[in-house]
């Protein structure tokens, strides 16, 4: 995302966005969870419900099939409930009082034609069809092979109330001569209905809770996250001195720690990059201008037929671009990340190839180097730490007098490997001891100021350190490596 897209981002508008998507998240589920849930309790509710009273219905009507005299009952004819025959009237009595005793709101009895013979509750005359009937065809003929049962489905009665019914055969000699019916209210859908609505009350409740959580949420989260963006925009926009602030929450303060680390880490090295520009400039601008000033004269002298005086410029002018050469030399080494080449390193072989590689220059300033190292094995980019300790002995033996001795040693120490370089010089000044560190920092008229810094970089992307400690005609750099692990055998 390029930076004009990221400053046209609205973060501001984050809490809103976190809460959508918290609603979203924490509502949708639940919401289909308390439907799901709710029209399926409901729905077994009222089918054990239903199966319930339609079971009681029937055993009510069979219990009442029990006591009627099936040919008695075959005996009522149309027009006996006007007439009040005595068996009409002894058979109304049962019914009703089976009607009053089960809270029944209807009771009839019919023929296996379908034909009333006495209907309690209904008002139906002798000798009519039960309208009813049709509706439970295949519940009927059921009853009328012997079996009980109850209508499949509710139905809603004149009052408006919902009803099912219970049939029971009525047998004489063995044989099925009509049947019972008992109706009964659903009156359990009252409470059931209450039940539902009461569910979908706490339902809303609770989604209103999730709701009022995911906004609270939402904002807890989208401060912290908005300050987070706000310093991320900062970096990015180059402003590396603002601290990231710290976060209380867990999760976004190992964020913001981490972020302060980067940005840390990133004003680290733009102060360094700053720096070591400035460095280059100006040391290049010496020899630049050197090599300026004897070309001049070197033509000069060329026009002039000085051929001896402008053999001279030559050399100073070949000196120059070496001393440049170094510097830009010196500068990438610096500059450039290598990784490291970790491989089992003798120390004593190590001191011994320092102490050969610098022979040449301390010879010429008639400066004695001595090697003192205990056997230890580090691991460690060998090349790069060669020329970490060279940078060491090289200062330490332009520090030395004519005839001094600059002594190299290595032993282990406090479970690591500590080589000391020590040199008999003048010693480094109090104030200069931590800036000798700083990249082009030299006291030297022809030093570029990255040796020592150069292997204290070498130093600590090995996991050790480079330390001084120093006192006129007593100079000692110390340099730490962490040593081999135990029982990591060498490759062959």
């Amino acid at each position: 995302m390029s930076a004009e897209r990221r400053n046209a981002f609205p973060w501001r508008e984050l809490p809103g966005l976190l809460s959508t998507r918290l609603l979203a998240a924490f509502l949708v589920p639940t919401l289909l969870f308390v439907a799901v849930a709710g029209t399926a309790v409901y729905q077994l509710a009222r089918s054990i419900l239903e199966e319930e009273l339609g079971t009681s219905l029937s055993n009510i009507a069979a219990a009442t099939a029990s006591q009627l005299n099936g040919e008695r009952m075959l005996t009522i004819e149309a027009g006996d409930d006007s007439g009040g025959t005595r068996t009409w009237r002894n058979l109304v009595r049962l019914l009703e009082g089976v009607r009053e005793a089960s809270g029944a709101r209807r009771v009839f009895a019919v023929d296996v034609q379908g034909r009333v013979r006495a209907d309690v509750g209904g008002g139906l005359p002798v000798g009519s069809e039960v309208p009813e009937l049709a509706r439970d065809r295949l519940e009927l003929a059921r009853v009328f092979a012997g079996e009980h049962a109850a209508s499949q489905v509710l139905f809603t009665g004149s009052d408006g109330r919902l009803y099912k019914t219970g049939y029971a055969p009525i047998v004489h000699a063995g044989k099925v001569v009509g049947a019972v019916g008992v109706e009964g209210s659903a009156a359990f859908f009252g409470p059931l209905q209450h039940l539902s609505r009461t569910f979908v009350i706490m339902g809303a409740l609770a989604l209103t809770a999730l709701a009022i959580i995911a906004l609270l949420t939402a904002r807890g989260l989208a401060r912290p996250l908005g300050r987070l963006m706000d310093s991320a925009l900062r970096i990015g926009r180059g402003d590396l001195t603002t601290p990231v602030p710290p976060e209380p929450t867990r999760e976004i303060g190992v964020l913001a720690r981490e972020l302060e680390v980067m940005r840390g880490a990133l004003e680290s090295r733009d102060r360094q990059l700053k720096m070591m520009l400035a460095g280059v400039a100006h040391e290049v601008r010496n020899p630049l201008g050197g090599i300026a000033l004897f070309s001049g004269i070197l033509q000069e002298d060329l026009r002039a037929g000085a051929h001896e005086e402008a053999q001279e410029h030559v050399e100073r002018i070949q000196r120059e671009v070496a001393f440049l050469q170094r510097i830009v030399e010196d500068f990438l080494a610096f500059a450039r990340e290598q990784p490291l080449a970790r491989a089992p390193v003798e120390a004593p072989a190590l001191l011994s190839v320092v102490q050969e590689l610098s022979s040449a220059e301390a010879s010429m300033r008639d400066v004695t180097l001595e090697v003192d190292a205990t056997p230890a094995v580090l691991e460690a980019d060998g090349s790069l730490l060669t020329a970490a300790l060279l940078n060491l002995v090289k200062n330490a033996v332009q520090a030395s007098a004519a005839g001094g001795r600059v002594r190299i040693s290595g032993a282990e120490h406090d479970g690591r490997y500590a080589i000391r370089v020590h040199d008999a010089g003048a010693g480094v000044p109090e104030a200069e001891r931590e800036r000798i560190f700083e990249p082009f920092f030299t006291t030297r008229e022809k030093g570029t100021g990255l040796g020592l810094p150069l292997a204290r970089k070498i130093a600590r992307a090995h996991g050790g350190e480079l330390h001084l400690t120093s006192a006129p005609g007593d100079t000692t750099f110390t340099l730490t490596l962490p040593l081999r692990p135990s029982g990591v055998s060498s490759p062959r």
